[in-house]
């Protein structure tokens, strides 16, 4: 155990392109099915891996809340991940402490079996599946493709909304609101793998009044993309009277948003398309390397007016104008 904790603490700061490293653990049996699955989270989003330190309990706590921990002098929240996910844990032995949307929070869980590094071209949309409202996607964890082992990417957007109401956003909050004035048929695209965040961005960039496409994954996006500079290039109009803007997340199935940036900005059909990266992945090593592939903004997930100021910026300045 205390290898991978190392291993935690080690890795956490990679940036790859269409590579990641999975963290896997155990949250106990499934109380359906009595399958004892393994779940993955992005080593990116952990800063360490505790032995359970004390809980205290807090009068008033959400359904899936223990209480809070003490960590190095900074007070959390520990969420009980096996009931949110609707297991039965023999203990929980560890705490994740993660950082998303800009908030420290901890996730008990049974136990810590692995890291493991995997293409992104390894995961797939649980859309495509029955894996469940609280999953996004699924790992195969094998280099063979039938009968691999699957992990199973949870929705953490999702389970925060969940078992910390309080902190949720939906959009409907912003207050700045810019007037933005796209070419008739230009739409912003863009591509996230969670449904709550999915929801987050639709109700902002309606407030904004904009049209806009929404693909669940960097590969989605990018085919959208390419068939729309096809189009544009048969009728003879510039792209950007097709797609003013993508805006992309980071962690996807099939590519992340650091290689779909990249490829748009190699593209010579593309690379004028503005691209901001909108990200749960918070930090100035992200921010650097979002820089390096040719982004033109990142915002971390999820402040509605911060998101309609990146959107307007980089929109700025033929299609807006201040309100």
């Amino acid at each position: 155990m205390s290898d991978v904790m190392q291993e935690v603490d080690e890795r956490s700061k990679l940036a790859g392109t269409n590579k990641f490293e999975l963290l896997i653990f155990r949250l106990g049996e499934d109380q359906n099915s009595g399958t004892r699955e393994v779940f993955g989270i992005n080593v990116f989003k952990v800063r360490e891996a505790l032995i359970m330190p004390l809980i205290t309990p807090m009068p008033g706590s959400p359904k899936h809340v223990l209480g809070v921990a003490n960590i190095r002098g900074q007070i959390i929240p520990v969420i009980d991940l096996p009931s949110v996910v609707g297991c039965k844990p023999s203990a929980r032995n560890i705490l994740l402490v993660t950082e998303y949307e800009r908030s420290v929070q901890g996730f008990a869980v049974e136990e810590v079996e692995e890291i493991v590094r995997l293409e992104w071209s390894r995961v797939v949309s649980a859309e495509k599946s029955a894996a469940g409202a609280l999953v996004t996607s699924l790992a195969r964890l094998d280099e063979r493709e039938e009968n691999a082992r699957l992990a199973l990417i949870l929705d953490v957007e999702s389970i925060l909304r969940e078992a910390l109401p309080s902190r949720f956003k939906s959009g409907e909050e912003v207050t700045y609101l810019p007037q933005i004035l796209l070419p008739h048929g230009s739409v912003v695209l863009y591509a996230d793998d969670s449904g709550v965040a999915r929801r987050q961005i639709e109700t902002v960039l309606t407030r904004l009044g904009v049209n806009f496409i929404g693909t669940k994954t960097g590969q989605e996006a990018w085919d959208r993309l390419k068939a729309l500079a096809h189009e544009a290039r048969t009728a003879g109009t510039p792209i950007r009277e097709k797609v003013a803007m993508v805006l992309t997340d980071l962690e996807m199935p099939e590519m992340d948003g650091f290689t779909l940036t990249r490829q748009m900005k190699e593209d010579d059909a593309l690379r004028t398309i503005p691209v901001v990266i909108h990200s749960s992945l918070s930090g100035s090593a992200n921010e650097s390397h979002a820089n390096r592939v040719g982004a033109d903004g990142y915002v971390a997930k999820f402040v509605p007016d911060e998101l309609t100021r990146a959107v307007a910026k980089a929109l700025a300045p033929a299609a807006t104008k201040s309100a």
